[in-house]
């Protein structure tokens, strides 16, 4: 009787080892990884009264980077979102006889939950933490030529995502507004030399950021224009932003045309085999 036993219990253990193991080996959820790469130009207007009193006006270049993915823990209501964007702005004066230049980086993380409100239309909303550094530098000032740019902050984005097809051809409109409400940036006194800051004068350089001190909307709306796998990407995209701090306010916005190519990437594991039951779910498409 125990040697029957033995036996049968060695059978079980075997049996739920395979099992385990074809578990383990093919893949019951896939996360495709949508990435964008985009470049795009358009006009700047900048206004810093550190610098100039004056309205600057020019144009706008910049490179950006972007990453979508469906969270591991609850792939089908959860998403996350990495961007990274790189700007150089060119402007002038209103006599165009003095140039203003402007740098700007940033990058920034969110996650957000997914509703699905019909087959072609998605809703999302979350989170969102984002790290800006820059500068701006006036061609005329002698003494103080430049004005440092730096935040950090917490905030809302929100996203629409719609697919349709023209014809046979599968397009995926998408439109997100991004919104700050705090955190922190930089901004010096109104005659303060950063030399001086460099020197040891830091008091009251760094400030806690809300909505009426630092304003910042960044709007994005794109199509996807799919050919299988990769997608061309045109759109708009927009950033204003404000800030005022001892007595200085600036202004800056941009609009930009955007163009660059996007689509959806998996990348498996050689041990790792597509079933019959494996669902791929796609965070943005």
């Amino acid at each position: 009787m125990n040697r029957h036993l033995i036996i049968s219990l060695l059978t079980a253990l075997v049996s739920l080892t395979a099992k385990a193991s074809e578990d383990t080996d093919s893949l019951r959820i896939i996360r495709p990884v949508t990435s964008a790469y985009t470049i795009e130009a358009g006009s700047a207007k900048i206004t810093d009264t550190y610098l100039s009193p004056l309205k600057y006006t020019g144009e706008t270049f910049a490179f950006g980077y972007e990453r979508f993915q469906a969270m591991k823990f609850n792939p089908e209501k959860w998403i996350m979102q990495l961007r990274i964007y790189a700007g150089l702005d060119y402007t002038e004066s209103p006599a165009q006889n003095v140039n203003m230049w402007g740098f700007g980086l940033s990058a920034s993380w969110d996650m957000m939950r997914r509703y699905t409100v019909t087959d072609g239309l998605k809703l999302a909303a979350g989170g969102i933490t984002s790290l800006n550094l820059g500068a701006l530098y006036s061609t005329r000032n002698g003494n103080n030529p430049t004005s440092a740019k730096a935040s950090w902050n917490v905030g809302l984005t929100g996203m629409a995502t719609y697919n349709l097809k023209i014809k046979s051809l599968p397009i995926t409109l998408r439109y997100q507004p991004t919104l700050p409400l705090a955190g922190t940036f930089f901004a010096t006194e109104y005659d303060q030399l950063y030399y001086e800051i460099y020197r040891g004068d830091t008091k009251g350089i760094m400030h806690f950021s809300h909505p009426f001190n630092y304003f910042q909307l960044d709007n994005v709306l794109t199509a996807d224009i799919r050919f299988g796998s990769t997608a061309l990407r045109i759109g708009y995209h927009g950033i204003f932003t404000s800030t005022k701090a001892h007595h200085i306010v600036c202004n800056m916005s941009t609009h930009s045309l955007v163009i660059g190519i996007s689509g959806e990437w998996i990348s498996l594991h050689s041990s790792k085999k597509i079933t019959d039951d494996t669902k791929i779910i796609s965070a943005y498409y």
